[in-house]
Formats: structure tokens, sequence, C-alpha cells
């Protein structure tokens, strides 16, 4: 094993998320500091894209905000994301969405996957 890897792998603080893929509609829960006060926001949009590994694997989510679009990159093992709730199954054929990023109104919408579990 390379030395890097497992130094990350030891130092960095495994999160139990759930499994989701880009193109599903998540909301994000994360922990807000503001001096002394801790509070938390969540941040719900579409899983645009996923990338790297290990301990600097992370996730971006997409949102429309009056009519702005606003991204955000959360990593995997940051302490400071408290939960990922799926709420959609995108039904999606690329592993990068930044073609949503032209697109407005009904042409960003992404079809529903559906699926049995087995």
């Amino acid at each position: 094993m390379d030395f890097i890897k497992f130094i990350q792998e030891e130092t960095s603080k495994a999160n139990e998320l759930p499994d989701f893929r880009p193109g599903d509609n998540v909301a994000v829960s994360y922990q807000i500091v503001e001096g002394e006060k801790v509070r938390t926001q969540e941040f719900k949009g579409d899983v645009i894209q996923i990338k790297g590994q290990g301990a600097t694997k992370t996730f971006t989510v997409r949102k429309m905000s009056s009519g702005v679009g606003v991204e955000r990159i959360f990593p995997y093992s940051c302490p400071n994301v408290a939960a990922v709730k799926v709420l959609k199954r995108g039904k999606v054929r690329r592993a990068k969405l930044y073609y949503l990023r032209e697109l407005t109104g009904k042409k960003a919408k992404i079809k529903e996957r559906k699926y049995s579990k087995k």
C-alpha cells in the first residue's frame, strides 16, 4: 500500500453516507459555526459530480436559488456534514452533469429512475 494513502485513511474520519450517484436529488445537512453558536443548515439540490477517492473524495450539489444557480462542494470525510438524505434517484447517462449549468426551467429537470429492491 502506498504510504500517503495509508496516512490519509488513518487520519480521516469516515462518514457513513448513503449510496448516491450523480443525478440524484439530495438534502445535505451540515453544521455552521458562527462564533460560539453551532446550527445545522440544509442544502437541497442535484448531485452533478462525484470525484476523488479515499480521503479526498468530494461531491458537488447544485440548486437554483431565486433564478441563480448555486453549487457547493462537500467532502465525504468532513465532520461538518451531519447527514445526507436521498430525496429522488435520477436517471442520467453521464458521470459529470456540467450541461445542467446552461439549462433553465423544465429542460434542467432530471427524470426519476425507476428501480426495484431485490
